[in-house]
């Protein structure tokens, strides 16, 4: 038997750009969770198309976020673009790798899906699995017609993955599944015009610990970028100084966190 203890401090809801910007940006992708940008990190190497990612992860992350609906999950994190046009026959592509450090059956998954307003089209799913291949998840809703992945094989590069938005768990490794996919390239033709936006999840599955997350970048239509994936928000960012007044002019739109207390669970080695 293994006991593990897990506190979870700070989880937060970050409502990224919608008041906390410099004047005059354009910045309105949201987050709930854990997001942010970084440059190559441990096993994540800079993305194909250069330059920086997005990630999400379970690390920080608030009970219920990331799930994809009717399939469940515990602790993680949401990633939501701008709305955007997108005509029939419209090509959408962008890359994604996915981290964890659970294993043995604690099946973590993360996702990418593009919303109309009404439905989720499945653009990729990545599960932790002790064998096999890692994308698309087992026992996860299909991929939308149209989705071509490559490559299309993608086992586990196994070990436990050095990555900091893993929080506490970067290096870690419970037993046979975890590990990393390198950068898999999803592609998907629009056969519908219309607005949608783009959509990033992960989730820890059956508990909360040994967390899981996904880098993403390069996401684009027909070579027009989509939101604010793997940049900065626009105009710089602001001093300390500023960002106080910031929020105290926003009041709680910014930043809302709350203590969720420590979680003590045993599992079957």
């Amino acid at each position: 038997m293994k006991l593990r203890l897990k506190t979870l401090l700070g989880s937060s809801a970050l409502a990224l750009g919608l008041a906390l910007i410099p004047s005059g940006a354009v910045y309105a992708d949201t987050c709930t969770g854990n997001c942010g940008t970084l440059g190559a990190n441990g096993v994540v190497t800079t993305p194909p198309v250069g330059g920086d990612y997005t990630y999400v992860s379970s690390s920080g992350g608030i009970g219920g976020v990331g799930q994809i609906d009717g399939v469940g999950g515990t602790d993680g994190s949401l990633y939501e673009t701008s709305s955007f046009t997108a005509n029939e026959g419209s090509v959408l592509e962008f890359y994604f790798n996915f981290v964890t450090s659970d294993g043995a059956g604690y099946a973590d998954y993360a996702w990418a899906a593009l919303n109309d307003g009404v439905d989720d089209l499945i653009l990729f799913t990545a599960r932790t699995t002790t064998s096999g291949d890692t994308v698309p998840g087992f026992s996860l809703p299909g991929l939308a017609p149209g989705v071509v992945l490559d490559p299309t094989s993608t086992p586990i590069i196994g070990g436990g993955p050095v990555w900091s938005p893993l929080g506490g768990y970067s290096g870690s490794c419970y037993n046979a599944g975890c590990g990393y996919t390198g950068w898999v390239k999803s592609t998907y033709t629009f056969d519908t015009g219309g607005m949608y936006t783009l959509k990033f999840g992960v989730t820890d599955w059956s508990d909360g610990i040994y967390d899981s997350g996904m880098a993403f970048a390069g996401a684009q239509i027909d070579d027009e970028g989509i939101g604010d994936i793997g940049t900065p928000p626009q105009g710089g960012i602001p001093e300390p100084a500023t960002w106080l007044m910031m929020i105290m002019g926003f009041g709680m739109v910014g930043l809302v966190s709350r203590r969720r207390g420590s979680t003590l669970e045993a599992r079957s080695a």
